[in-house]
C-alpha cells in the first residue's frame, strides 16, 4: 500500500514538473504581445524598452536610458544555449572594433543563473557590459522568443534594421548584423 501511495506520489510529482515546464516554454515562444520586436518587423523603429537590471561585473546597475546618445547592440543570451558559445566571438570584436565610434554591446543574460553566466563570460573572453535578467522580465517588452536574438538601437534609442534569430555569426544572420551595426552608428 505505502509503495503504491509513493507510485502516485512519485507520477503526479513528474506530471506536474512536467506541466510547468511546458507552461513555461509555451510562455517564453509567445512572449507578451509580440513586444517591439513586432514594431520593428512592421518597418516601424519603436524606442527601445527601458531597464535597469544588475550587472554582472558586480559593478552595480545598467539603465539602458543610460546608453542614450551611443549605439546600441542588444543581445539577449544564456549561458546553457548553443548558439550563444558560437556568436560570442563575434559580439566580443564587434565591441572592440567599435566602442571608440560610439557602440556598446550589452549582453542581457536572461532566465540563467548568475554564477553559469559569470562562468560563460570568463570562458568566452567578453569584456564588454552584460547584465543579468534571471526572471526574463525583459523578455516580453522585447519580443524576445528564444535564445540568441539581437537588436540594434540608434543613439536616439530606436531600434533599427530588424530582429536577428539565432547566432549573428555566420550567413545571412552575420550579413543583417553587420547591417544593423552599421544602421545604428549611423
Amino acid at each position: 500500500m505505502a509503495g503504491g501511495a509513493k507510485l502516485v506520489g512519485q507520477v503526479v510529482a513528474v506530471g506536474l514538473v512536467a506541466a510547468l515546464l511546458g507552461l513555461l516554454v509555451w510562455k517564453v515562444a509567445r512572449g507578451d504581445d509580440g513586444g517591439v520586436a513586432e514594431e520593428l518587423a512592421q518597418g516601424k523603429k519603436p524606442v527601445a524598452p527601458e531597464f535597469t537590471l544588475p550587472r554582472l561585473d558586480k559593478a552595480g546597475e545598467l539603465s539602458f536610458s543610460s546608453l542614450r546618445g551611443k549605439a546600441v547592440v542588444v543581445n539577449f543570451w544564456a549561458s546553457w544555449c548553443i548558439p550563444c558559445k558560437d556568436e560570442a566571438p563575434v559580439l566580443e570584436q564587434t565591441w572592440r572594433d567599435h566602442r571608440n565610434e560610439g557602440l556598446v554591446v550589452l549582453g542581457v543574460d536572461a532566465q540563467d543563473f548568475k554564477g553559469d553566466a559569470r562562468s560563460f563570460m570568463r570562458k568566452h573572453g567578453l569584456s564588454y557590459p552584460v547584465v543579468h535578467d534571471g526572471k526574463g522580465s525583459t523578455l516580453g517588452r522585447w519580443g524576445v522568443t528564444g535564445f540568441p536574438e539581437t537588436f540594434c538601437v540608434d543613439r536616439r534609442g530606436r531600434l533599427v534594421g530588424e530582429k536577428i534569430d539565432g547566432g549573428v555569426d555566420a550567413g545571412k544572420n552575420l550579413v543583417r548584423f553587420r547591417r544593423c551595426v552599421e544602421l545604428a552608428l549611423g
